[in-house]
């Protein structure tokens, strides 16, 4: 249960540096709800982290049958300690670069490590991840693919009300992080070293 939750504390939060150090100051949206949650920023002013907490409550609302009780409760602390992450990183004293192309690569790298990382656990990323991790446990198939061609859509809306020049950058960062996304999720399990310790011993 600790090791579990341990691990979701630190996907959200490669997840929310991800978006808040590296991707959002370039409203580069690293998801589906991300490039909602940028449209409502940029609609509404509503602060990121709050408008990313929204949306990710909404769709898990929608699909909450689908992942059962566990996966739920996790999925909503991931969404939690993402969102208080986003805020927290989204001063400009954080950020190391201003390069939008170098804070691209640095944001997906920790983006998809982070939510492989969220997803091995059997918890969603929210979002679309959650509509993604339903079809994983239900048809055994890596949740990436879906991922990218589920927010694909959103994608091309929210460069059409900002700016078209985000949509190369935010397929692109789609593309490369749900593919460090399967990386990390079909990694192998970590070996059982103490019951093989215990049945030596005996």
């Amino acid at each position: 249960m600790y090791k579990t939750y341990g691990l979701i504390t630190f996907g959200g939060l490669l997840q929310g540096m991800a978006m808040g150090l590296f991707l959002f100051p370039h409203s580069i949206p690293s998801g589906g709800a991300a490039g909602i949650a940028v449209l409502l920023n940029f609609w509404f002013s509503l602060p990121l982290g709050f408008a990313l907490w929204l949306v990710n409550f909404t769709l898990l609302v929608a699909a909450i049958k689908g992942l059962g009780n566990a996966s739920t409760i996790g999925t909503m602390y991931a969404i939690t300690i993402t969102s208080l992450s986003v805020d927290f990183f989204s001063f400009d004293m954080y950020r190391p670069y201003s390069n939008e192309w170098i804070d691209l690569i640095f944001g997906v790298i920790l983006l998809g490590i982070g939510v492989g990382i969220l997803m091995r656990q059997q918890v969603s990323n929210g979002g679309m991840g959650v509509l993604a991790l339903i079809i994983a446990k239900h048809r055994n198939h890596p949740p990436g693919k879906a991922l990218f061609w589920m927010n694909g859509s959103i994608f091309i809306f929210t460069a059409s009300i900002i700016d078209w020049s985000i949509v190369v950058q935010a397929v692109m960062c789609q593309w490369l992080s749900t593919r460090i996304v399967d990386v990390v999720y079909n990694l192998p399990p970590s070996p059982q070293v103490f019951p093989t310790m215990i049945l030596r011993r005996k």
